[in-house]
């Protein structure tokens, strides 16, 4: 293949320092070698190769994923890899696995909820994987509802034992991933009965499979639940179905942190708060919000570049057609979604200070911010897992026809990543959460409770309730002050508006479920205030680099007033701006969008993505895409022959046939 760098003209416009805005993009230098040093180990090892996984039948597929996971654990430990390091390295090897849930759930899991005691016995094993585990949770018939789950764990004071039991069909343990053929042990939540009390939903570790032979020990029935959306995707996960039949493990594997079980079935709770489990909590949806960051980027980095390369129209005399990204209506699609790649990346930097933050105050039993910061966590996983799951089509879209081909690495991300809008909480149900706080902090504004945190602005209701935005021409829009108190405005309208209506319900409960349409739309208007400032926040920072802080405010105004122009009807309902003012903040988009254009390439490139890890035909650096494209498909299997299996059994006798005339 001709090794040119078709982006070469594209690279050259760029008006800002890239190697700094890389840095700006890892969060530290420290960050970005780290993230150099993995992505390139990974993209250099002939084992960590994704070229034919979206053409592996299911079986192959899941052994390869096997292979390359236990590949990783050996260079990890050869190479000597810190935690860090390690955790990188498996995001680059870029495959759902049961690792993922052993690291990232089984073991937070163990460090959040066990005891001293308990933690000394299990993390070693788990930590030098002679143990692996996963989060068994959601049964077939409850997700959301934790509280629903039906899996009994009874103690039985003779033996000092608990007794875990699927009591129905629906109790069944169902979509835990590396349940389904790999894990040898699982946290499994279990509702906790004692003396023929319920005490609720509680966790246990359980031994599911031999380590011997890793035949599922007695009482368990344990596989796979089939194969999911996409080729290749999140089928390398072995997703599974677990019942238990009357099975018994030792009173000390209940994770016994926050509460406990005494030798006689008494239940206790501990001088641990409870409000402790919601550290995890925060700290795995703060994960959420960064994995959007780079699964967007990747899907604008390949939408950015293709449409650079990809010509359509507009040739003068013979000359070259029109370059794809130079027409606006594909910028009007793009460009925000670049903008918001970056915006969720700062979230997500904000969400690690506020994880930190809550830590030390739960450790100093200080809860007072916990509610907001449960709240704000919800809601910002919601909204950037669905703009992303949304963002990742309509770059597939924005590539045309060639988009739709698993070699463009688009139909794979999109598939892998849209289960984020439902795991670790349902978006539209995290949004109703987010809600419900905002109508507790709107109904306590009377008491003299002052709102905090993200919540802060409801401490200017009166101000905001009447104010007028000070929009006259389009540049006012650049304004941060001006761009916030619109915000601010429309969110605050939107929850006081809904506070109203449910005062004039029979019931708040009532009138919650029948407003909960308007109620979402509160919440979103909320989160995307609290992105919108983080965004202007991170600008308010010393930024290094030549260029970058003006590159960074193009892509902030982007993304506020994008948002703007898409829910243009909260802000003229609620009177937070104007039908003039809504029309300058369009034409302040469009200046917005021609300039990053020339820098749009530079722009996705600060992302530091390898060609391994995009895995795309059509996000190549080089921009070699049609030469790629072609030698793609070649590799199907389909064209191992040139004349297809089948030819003799169907073809054939179709085309040597002897149509008889029949009469219609």
């Amino acid at each position: 293949m001709e090794e040119v760098d078709h982006h070469a003209q594209e690279r050259i416009k760029a008006q800002f320092d890239v190697e700094a805005m890389k840095v700006v993009w890892a969060g530290s230098k420290h960050n970005l070698d780290v993230a150099d040093r993995m992505a390139r180990l990974v993209a250099s090892d002939p084992v960590f190769s994704k070229d034919n996984r979206t053409m592996l039948a299911r079986k192959d597929l899941f052994k390869n994923t096997l292979r390359k996971s236990v590949h990783a654990w050996k260079r990890i430990n050869e190479l000597r890899l810190t935690e860090e390091e390690a955790s990188m390295l498996r995001l680059f090897v870029d495959e759902p696995a049961y690792v993922d849930l052993h690291w990232g759930m089984f073991v937070p899991a163990i460090r959040g909820q066990g005891t001293e005691e308990q933690q000394k016995k299990w993390l070693p094993l788990a930590y030098k994987m002679q143990i692996i585990g996963c989060y068994a949770q959601t049964e077939l018939g409850h997700g959301s509802n934790v509280q629903g789950l039906e899996t009994t764990a009874t103690f039985d004071p003779k033996s000092d034992e608990f007794i875990i039991h699927s009591p129905t069909l629906t109790s069944s343990k169902w979509w835990p991933g590396g349940l389904g053929k790999v894990s040898t042990h699982a946290v499994v939540y279990a509702r906790l009965i004692t003396n023929g009390k319920d005490h609720g939903v509680h966790g246990f570790i359980v031994q599911l499979r031999s380590l011997d032979d890793h035949s599922p020990l007695s009482g368990i029935t344990v596989g796979d639940i089939g194969t999911k959306f996409g080729n290749g995707a999140y089928n390398t996960m072995d997703n599974g179905v677990l019942q238990f039949n009357h099975v018994r493990i030792p009173r000390d594997q209940m994770l016994m942190r926050v509460s406990q079980v005494t030798r006689e079935g008494k239940y206790v709770q501990s001088d641990v708060p409870r409000q402790l489990v919601y550290g995890t909590m925060v700290y795995v949806r703060q994960t959420i919000v960064s994995d959007a960051s780079k699964a967007l980027s990747r899907a604008v980095c390949i939408a950015v570049r293709y449409s650079a390369v990809r010509r359509q129209f507009g040739s003068q005399d013979g000359g070259p057609e029109t370059q794809v990204i130079d027409y606006k209506t594909q910028q009007n699609r793009l460009f925000p979604l670049l903008a918001s790649a970056y915006a969720f990346r700062f979230v997500g930097e904000w969400l690690k200070w506020l994880y930190t933050d809550v830590t030390q105050r739960l450790q100093a039993n200080d809860f007072s911010t916990l509610p907001e910061a449960h709240a704000c966590t919800a809601g910002l996983k919601s909204v950037t897992t669905s703009a992303t799951a949304d963002g990742i089509e309509e770059c597939r879209k924005l590539c045309g026809g060639h988009g739709y081909l698993c070699s463009s690495g688009l139909p794979e991300l999109f598939a892998v990543y849209v289960p984020a809008c439902t795991y670790e909480g349902d978006n539209v149900v995290l949004l109703l959460q987010v809600a419900r706080f905002l109508m507790k902090t709107v109904s306590q504004l009377g008491s003299g409770k002052q709102p905090v945190g993200t919540t802060a602005y409801f401490g200017r209701i009166q101000h905001l309730i009447q104010c007028k935005c000070d929009v006259r021409g389009a540049d006012d829009w650049l304004n941060p002050s001006i761009i916030v108190e619109a915000f601010q405005a429309r969110a605050v309208r939107l929850a006081v508006n809904c506070a109203q209506n449910i005062s004039k319900a029979p019931s708040p409960e009532e009138g919650f479920l029948e407003l909960s349409a308007d109620l979402v739309e509160a919440a979103i208007a909320h989160c995307q205030l609290i992105i919108v400032s983080k965004f202007i926040e991170k600008l308010q920072q010393d930024i290094q680099g030549q260029g970058v802080k003006e590159q960074l405010q193009i892509l902030c105004n982007i993304y506020a007033l994008s948002l703007l122009h898409k829910h243009l009807g909260d802000f003229l309902v609620t009177g937070s701006i104007t039908p003039k003012q809504g029309a300058l903040a369009n034409e302040q988009l469009r200046k917005l969008y021609s300039q990053v254009r020339p820098n749009a390439v530079a722009l996705v490139d600060a992302f530091n993505y390898t060609d391994h890890y995009l895995g795309s035909t059509l996000g190549r650096y080089d921009g070699n895409v049609y030469p790629a494209l072609y030698d793609e498909a070649w590799k199907d299997p389909l064209n191992d022959s040139v004349v297809p299996d089948g030819y003799q059994e169907y073809i054939r006798p179709l085309l040597k046939q002897k149509y008889k005339s029949s009469r219609l």
